[in-house]
């Protein structure tokens, strides 16, 4: 019997009633305010958290409020109509489609400045602002999966350390692809002799390779011009992780550790790059930035092509995500501007100098906790575990650790912007006497 639409969701309404399911105007209940009960309870603990948030050192989130020139652009954008009702940036930012109701221009700009705190060759670069960190690596994984199957027929080994974000190995997952985990020097960073040992083992297949600039525990940075020493000859890509790093070296003396094009020939030293917008940057919601060049997009794309075309859109979208975000896009724009890089500077400088005193204090008067921090370019202090307390009291990430052979407790401090000397402070009296 044919089932129209009308019929489909007479039967469907009919067999809700009869399940005794019903909607509140159905069923004789009174909807609840929403700030009453539970709801309002809930808002309290808000609060609460708001005034604990100076001795959150265990997590990278910068818990600073933004400053109030943030809050003037939201209302700009709010003026102009943005977040009033529904906006959409579906598609590809650097292309024109048939929807108008989005912010690509400032989302096209925004990556346009960022590929320039990143040295890539200006009008050569492609990107969008992602959900988070996670989904910037999602895209450099599945370009870099792409390019590499396509231009060998073979789908690529990807090689990453143990020290890598979690994420990795779910996208891997995800993507079906094998996996091999390259060793890491005793601060964490990759070790380039095994990942020449473990190419060289695998070298009927091209290689994705995920260097972390920043490992999400120890702090420790893989050296991109080693993995590229160990590459030459070889069929590639190199996607870099800086989630947290991404956003405060480039205001440092270790600008270079990110360039993305050589100064001397415009060569690239990767292919492209994860940088969260919550974690340095203070972002009041998690996005990300994936940036890459425009030649590696135009390749991925002509595959890409061949996988969907909506010609509804009047474009190959380009990005995984469909309908996106955006608020955020023209939101974060506001970061990319010369005073907010003039005082992410600032914060950037606060971090690494209080992170390299919380590192001398502690090697001074709590020696026996055994504190590593690994360079002046990390805001990453960590140490043996405290007492449960204190790790409840400062919100402390803790994990196991190999040290001599044996699985040891470690917590780790990261110093962002939000905490100041006096709550560092604090927190070597609190250890001292614990």
């Amino acid at each position: 019997m044919y089932l129209s639409r009308r019929k489909f969701l007479g039967l469907t309404g009919a067999a809700t009633l009869v399940a005794t399911c019903s909607p509140i105007s159905l069923s004789g209940q009174t909807p609840r305010d929403a700030l009453s009960g539970q709801c309002a309870s809930g808002m309290k603990d808000l609060s609460a958290l708001v005034r604990q948030r100076s001795t959150m050192l265990g997590y990278p989130i910068n818990l600073n409020f933004p400053p109030a020139e943030f809050f003037k652009w939201r209302e700009r954008l709010n003026t102009a109509g943005l977040d009033q009702f529904n906006f959409n940036n579906v598609g590809d930012p650097f292309k024109q489609g048939h929807f108008s109701f989005n912010t690509h221009d400032l989302e096209k700009d925004l990556i346009e400045r960022f590929g320039a705190v990143y040295g890539f060759v200006q009008k050569q670069v492609w990107g969008f602002l992602s959900n988070s960190g996670t989904d910037s690596n999602m895209h450099g994984i599945y370009i870099g999966r792409t390019l590499m199957q396509n231009r060998t027929g073979i789908l690529p080994k990807i090689y990453f350390t143990h020290e890598a974000h979690y994420s990795i190995q779910i996208l891997c997952n995800l993507m079906s692809l094998d996996w091999v985990v390259v060793d890491t020097e005793a601060d964490g960073n990759m070790d380039i002799g095994d990942l020449e040992q473990k190419l060289n083992a695998n070298a009927d297949y091209p290689a994705l390779i995920i260097a972390t600039v920043g490992t999400t525990f120890k702090g420790a940075i893989d050296s991109i011009d080693g993995i590229q020493s160990k590459l030459k000859g070889r069929d590639y890509y190199l996607h870099l992780d800086a989630a947290l790093f991404g956003g405060y070296l480039p205001h440092t003396p270790f600008a270079d550790e990110l360039l993305h094009s050589r100064r001397t020939d415009q060569s690239p030293r990767y292919h492209s790059i994860a940088v969260s917008c919550h974690k340095f940057f203070g972002y009041p919601s998690p996005a990300g930035l994936f940036i890459t060049s425009q030649d590696i997009f135009e390749e991925f794309e002509a595959q890409f092509a061949k996988i969907h075309d909506p010609q509804y859109i009047l474009q190959v979208p380009g990005t995984i995500t469909c309908s996106r975000d955006s608020v955020k896009p023209a939101e974060f724009h506001f970061f990319s501007s010369d005073s907010e890089l003039s005082r992410q500077k600032s914060d950037a400088r606060q971090m690494l100098d209080n992170a390299g005193y919380l590192h001398k204090e502690m090697l001074t008067h709590l020696k026996h906790l055994e504190p590593v921090r690994t360079g002046q370019r990390s805001p990453i202090v960590y140490f043996r575990k405290p007492s449960e307390e204190i790790v409840d009291r400062y919100t402390l990430a803790v994990m196991q650790s190999d040290r001599n052979n044996e699985a040891t407790a470690y917590a780790h401090v990261v110093v962002m912007p939000h905490v100041s000397k006096k709550t560092l402070d604090r927190f070597l009296e609190d250890l001292s006497t614990h």
